[in-house]
Parts: structure tokens; C-alpha cells; sequence
């Protein structure tokens, strides 16, 4: 692993990709440093980003903050109560909302994001998506046939599957809210709750855990089939021989942003846009892609990882995941 990383890391300092304008580098190196607020997943994916990034750009340390999303926005909430916010960027489609709302997400749009497409940009120039997620449904293929795996939403009513489907608990854009929101996008409001009254008949396992926990539960086979997984997750097991497979349903999967952003009281202003420049150039993108997440970056991201999408936006859950959450609540909990 020590051997990969560094392989990375030679290739990504190697990389001809564009470098930010000089004045900015100058004045991160003034400051310093870069306090990044990340539930990317520490070995995986941060450490490897910090350590590009610091190769590129020496005399600029990033000081990553890991946590779990609503334990993270808590934390700066708090700081901010108190006028000493630590945090210099942060991302989540389920935090952004918030945070615009509360005027303290800085307006910041990087050049290295020039060519991303309009849907994965803020309209009003406060973020833009660094990775992407597709939430699907994964099965155990040696408890389920492949030919016998849903393959639509109407799939999912069939009587082999009751009380053989389960889904995390968390309540985010990620987890059933995320797909409560597909389903009623998708379908439309009368026929998507009529959808979901039927799909709740199917006793639904809810599971106390993250979906990364209730994928590893279908993996050893005590779930066949897991509802709202992402899909990412799947192939990293795959590659690793477990016997698990998701499934882009039609006509369309739930599709979701996990956008970066600068805070709008940052300490470090200068090093944080710094950072965020460098995770959407190419450089940064290709760390995330060899780390196991999909990229914002279309040109980045692997052909096979793009499955027909419903994009949820960080407009759209900030408006309507209460409204998900009451549907869960009343069919599902």
C-alpha cells in the first residue's frame, strides 16, 4: 500500500496539469496552512490528497479534520457561535444548504473548474462538486442469481424479496431519504407515493449503520440485497473478490454532489482556495479516482461508473430532506 501511495504521488508531482496563479500560491505559502474539514475517508483518500497537494506546493501543510458529516458541521456551528471557526474548507450536499443559508460559505470557483459541467457548479458561485455518488441497490451474487437481481424499481416488489431487502438508517440525501427523493422526482408525487406505499410492504430492514456497514453485512451474506449503497463501494469489494454487484435501476439511479467549498471566515482564505483549486484540477481528481471515489470531473471519471442519474443538488435536499425524512418516518421506520 506504502509502495502504491508513493507511486501516486511521484506520477501526480510529475503531472504537467495547470498550476494556480503564482500571487495566490505566494500568499498560501504566507499563511502557511490549510485546515480542511473532511469525512472522506482517512487512509484512503485524505492522506493521499494531502500529501499530493503538499508535494506540490511545499511550505503549505494541510491539517485534515476527519469526522463524520453532522459531527463536522456541529463542530464548526460551534466554532462559529463563538467567533473562532478553525475550519478553512469543508464539503457535503447535506451541510452546503445550511451553511449558504447561515452566510458562511465564501464565493470561490477556481479556474481548475473551468470546464466541469453547470450541474456540478453552484449558479451563484459558492462551490463545486469534487466527487460524485451513485446510490443503488447491491446484491450478494451467491445468493442471488444475476439474472434474477431487480433490475427496475417494480423489481423491487417481487415476492422473493420481502423482508430480504435492508438500507442504512441514516437520514442524509445518501441514505432513504436520498432515494424517497429519486423515487418522487422520478415517478411524480401521486404515483411515487404510491410506489413507496408498495415498497414499504416489502418490511424493509432498517439497519442502525452507515451503508458502508450494511454492504459489508450483504457481503457475508446475511443481507442478499441492500437498497440506497453507493455504487463505488461495490466495485472497491468487487476488486477485492467479495461477492457483491449493485444495479444502475431504470429508468434512473439516485445521483448525488459532494461539493467543496471555502468558508466565508476562514483564517487561512489564501491556502484554502489554494487547496480547493488543487483537488479539482486534474492532479486532485486523479487521487480521488485512484482512491476509490468517483470524480466530479466527467474527463476523470471512469466510463463504467456513470449510470443514468437523478441528480439530487444541494439546492434540492436543503428544501426537501425534511419532506423525505417525514415520508421514511410514516412508511418505513
Amino acid at each position: 500500500m506504502k509502495l502504491a501511495a508513493a507511486a501516486i504521488l511521484a506520477m501526480l508531482v510529475a503531472s504537467s496539469a495547470s498550476a494556480a496563479d503564482q500571487a495566490l500560491i505566494d500568499a498560501a505559502k504566507k499563511e502557511g496552512k490549510v485546515v480542511w474539514y473532511t469525512s472522506l475517508v482517512q487512509d484512503q483518500a485524505v492522506r493521499p490528497l494531502a500529501a499530493a497537494f503538499e508535494a506540490k506546493y511545499p511550505g503549505v501543510k494541510v491539517e485534515a479534520v476527519t469526522g463524520k458529516v453532522a459531527d463536522l458541521l456541529m463542530r464548526i456551528n460551534d466554532e462559529i457561535k463563538v467567533n473562532k471557526l478553525q475550519a478553512d474548507v469543508h464539503h457535503g450536499g447535506g451541510t452546503v444548504g445550511a451553511l449558504i443559508s447561515a452566510g458562511q460559505v465564501a464565493d470561490y470557483i477556481p479556474d481548475s473548474a473551468a470546464n466541469y459541467p453547470a450541474e456540478l457548479k453552484d449558479p451563484n458561485g459558492k462551490w463545486v462538486a469534487h466527487v460524485v455518488n451513485f446510490l443503488v441497490p447491491a446484491y450478494n451474487t451467491e445468493l442471488i442469481d444475476e439474472a434474477d437481481a431487480p433490475k427496475t424499481y417494480e423489481d423491487l416488489l417481487k415476492p422473493e424479496f420481502t423482508g430480504k431487502i435492508a438500507w442504512a438508517t441514516s437520514m442524509t440525501q445518501g441514505g432513504p431519504p436520498g432515494f424517497i427523493g429519486t423515487v418522487l422526482g422520478v415517478m411524480g408525487e401521486e404515483k411515487g407515493m404510491e410506489y413507496l406505499r408498495a415498497l414499504s410492504k416489502q418490511k424493509i430492514i432498517n439497519v442502525p449503520a452507515n451503508q458502508r456497514v450494511v454492504l459489508d453485512q450483504v457481503i457475508v451474506g446475511e443481507y442478499p440485497l441492500a437498497l440506497a449503497t453507493f455504487s463505488h463501494h461495490s466495485d472497491i469489494s468487487a476488486e477485492q473478490g467479495a461477492p457483491v454487484k449493485w444495479v444502475a435501476l431504470k429508468p434512473m439511479v439516485t445521483g448525488t454532489s459532494d461539493p467543496i467549498f471555502l468558508m466565508k471566515q476562514a483564517p487561512h482564505p489564501n491556502a484554502g482556495k489554494l487547496f480547493i483549486d488543487y483537488v479539482l484540477s486534474d492532479e486532485g481528481q486523479e487521487v480521488l479516482l485512484k482512491a476509490g471515489y468517483i470524480p466530479a470531473n466527467p474527463a476523470i471519471r471512469n466510463k463504467d461508473s456513470n449510470p443514468d442519474s437523478y441528480a439530487l443538488t444541494p439546492e434540492a435536499v436543503a428544501q426537501h430532506l425534511k419532506e423525505w425524512i417525514k415520508v421514511y418516518d410514516e412508511l418505513f421506520k
